[in-house]
């Protein structure tokens, strides 16, 4: 019979400042960096910490004006793609809030609360950016995407599904399975909105929002890096289920959310210059095969193991290859404002 799991308590002084397990253990909820179970989650923690931001700090001005001069179908992909991603980093502030509620490790409840507040920053500045392209009717219909959009409300079918068992029926193995898609999105979902953003700063076109965009992307990398962590401590912990019948459960997840995510590139990208759409389905398949290879899992697309789309690395951090400084790329300004999105300057 499966266990359930139960919310860890906040103080427990009779058990050990160690935990000695990540979920169903025991921890007196004291937390010494200099003593956990996973000595390696401070190095993470201290990389996550290292990148603080606010939307604020973007001055939007330069899209403000720019915008309008867009394509009808650069401008429906904006705000489609916007959308998608208000829905998809939503929850994610919430996830990490239950995933930290049931952990018995205190060092990953404060790494957790990190990732929720990013999150909820993240979230945040995609109404920012709105505010300052479109108007409030505008912004709401972007909200709205997720709940009408019927090629996004599939594409997001087994998420909301599998988020929901973990919050309804919190236990190992739904535990690990909110992971596994918490890796998708971090790590793959989210990359061919971020690419199409990218796209447009490379031909000089709103820049302030690509520059938010790798912002978020930068954290994206951290979060998906530590979920990757997580889910290889934990799947050590608790052998039980690592066995072929759940690690072929991930890879079906993996090739499923792969074509879900090309459905939805071709959907909303297809009429956009400068993005061939082979490239970007390579491109999936590359994130997809670099998720599972930091999940501790085998690749499973061939010939998809480089980047096919290499000049996206200068806009991004990449943990395969050198840091690029976004502050010194030149086809990117960064402006801090104390003013709501600059709009004193127009």
């Amino acid at each position: 019979m499966t266990t359930m799991l139960t919310k860890a308590k906040v103080l427990e002084p009779m058990e050990p400042n160690r935990a000695t397990k990540l979920f169903g253990g025991e921890a007196s909820g004291i937390l010494n960096w200099n003593d956990i179970k996973y000595p390696h989650f401070y190095e993470i923690r201290e990389e996550i910490r290292a990148q603080f931001w606010i939307a604020a700090e973007v001055d939007m001005t330069p899209d403000v004006k720019q915008f309008a001069t867009l394509t009808a179908a650069e401008q429906d992909a904006y705000l489609k793609i916007i959308g998608l991603l208000a829905t998809l980093d939503a929850p994610q502030t919430d996830l990490a809030a239950k995933l930290a509620d049931f952990t018995t490790d205190p060092s990953v409840k404060s790494i957790m609360a990190t990732v929720a507040d990013q999150e909820s920053e993240h979230n945040h500045s995609y109404a920012y950016v709105l505010s300052s392209v479109t108007d409030l009717n505008g912004q709401i219909e972007a909200f709205e995407m997720g709940r009408r959009d019927p090629v996004l409300l599939k594409r997001n079918e087994r998420i909301v599904e599998i988020y929901n068992e973990f919050a309804e029926t919190p236990t190992i193995e739904t535990a690990l399975k909110a992971m596994v898609y918490t890796s998708l999105l971090e790590g793959m979902y989210f990359y061919s909105a971020f690419a199409y953003f990218y796209n447009l700063a490379r031909h000089n076109k709103m820049v302030a929002t690509s520059t938010m965009i790798s912002f978020i992307n930068r954290d994206e990398l951290q979060h998906a890096r530590f979920i990757s962590e997580l889910f290889r401590a934990t799947l050590a912990e608790n052998p039980e289920y690592n066995n072929e019948q759940f690690i072929e459960w991930v890879y079906d997840q993996y090739r499923h959310n792969v074509e879900m995510e090309k459905e939805w590139a071709t959907y909303v990208l297809s009429d956009v210059e400068g993005i061939e759409m082979e490239d970007m389905i390579g491109y999936i398949k590359y994130r997809a095969n670099k998720m599972l290879r930091m999940m501790g899992l085998s690749e499973i697309y061939e010939d998809y193991y480089d980047n096919p789309m290499k000049w996206i690395r200068a806009y991004v951090d990449n943990f395969d290859g050198v840091k690029t400084d976004f502050f010194e790329q030149k086809s990117r300004q960064y402006t801090k404002t104390s003013d709501l999105n600059g709009f004193d300057d127009l």
